[in-house]
């Protein structure tokens, strides 16, 4: 008599891995947000790498968020280096899409992975917050590094930090500006030679906003436009006092 085999059954907790993997990436987000919300709520490591995965990829603001919260979840030593392997060049070139859906993904990617390796606040990431980072021409991907940054940078390194965030002094509109202006106000008395420093640059822009951030420190209820107005105002004085 030929041996009866018994169908292979899938256990609970597989059962509820697979329901999370396809709830992650499933086309309505609000199961998508249910879903991070699951796994964050009852951590599991065989999650992480698919966390990762969907932050670089999730078009929902609410749903990264989520996403980054349920990897601060897990543990430290498991989610870091998956998220500082994001942060390398060479990802971008493995992801699916056309060179300009690689560069959005890319972008997505870093920024997010930034942003999640700030909130858990592993110093341990530090090294990865490069100065090719601070200084990369995506301001999305910049400002994630600057906020990363600041969190992350060990005892004694923050003049350093302070003097490379400093070369940022005027780039890009109002949110980059402001971004860079908390970033050297968070690290503290370390910025005041730099952005003393840049008041006489000759760029009337990074004085501009050298200023700024020197007012938005000195008084944080002004508010970062009217620090920005005043600083203006301050350079064109400054302007008129040499030509006269």
């Amino acid at each position: 008599m030929a041996e009866e085999v018994v169908p292979m059954t899938m256990s609970h907790q597989d059962a509820d891995i697979q329901r999370a993997l396809r709830g992650l990436e499933h086309g309505d987000s609000s199961v998508r947000l249910r879903a991070a919300l699951a796994v964050g709520t009852t951590p599991d490591p065989r999650l992480v790498d698919k966390l990762v995965e969907r932050c670089a990829i999730e078009p929902e603001f609410y749903v990264r968020e989520m996403l980054t919260w349920a990897l601060t979840r897990h543990p430290a030593s498991v989610t870091v280096p998956k998220l500082v392997d994001e942060l390398r060049p060479e990802r971008a070139a493995r992801r699916r899409g056309g060179p300009a859906a690689g560069r959005a993904e890319r972008t997505r990617a870093r920024s997010q992975a930034l942003h999640t390796l700030s909130k858990i606040g592993d110093g341990r990431a530090w090294p990865a917050i490069t100065r090719e980072l601070l200084t990369d021409p995506d301001d999305e991907v910049a400002r994630s590094a600057w906020r990363a940054a600041v969190v992350l940078v060990p005892e004694g390194e923050e003049p350093g930090l302070a003097g490379v965030l400093a070369t940022q002094l005027g780039r890009g509109g109002r949110e980059t500006q402001l971004s860079l202006s908390r970033a050297l106000i968070a690290l503290g008395e370390v910025s005041t030679p730099v952005l003393r420093a840049a008041t006489t640059d000759p760029d009337p822009r990074v004085r501009q906003h050298a200023i700024a951030t020197q007012r938005l420190a000195d008084d944080p209820d002004a508010g970062f436009e009217f620090a920005i107005e005043e600083a203006k105002r301050v350079v064109a004085l400054g302007r008129t006092s040499q030509e006269g």
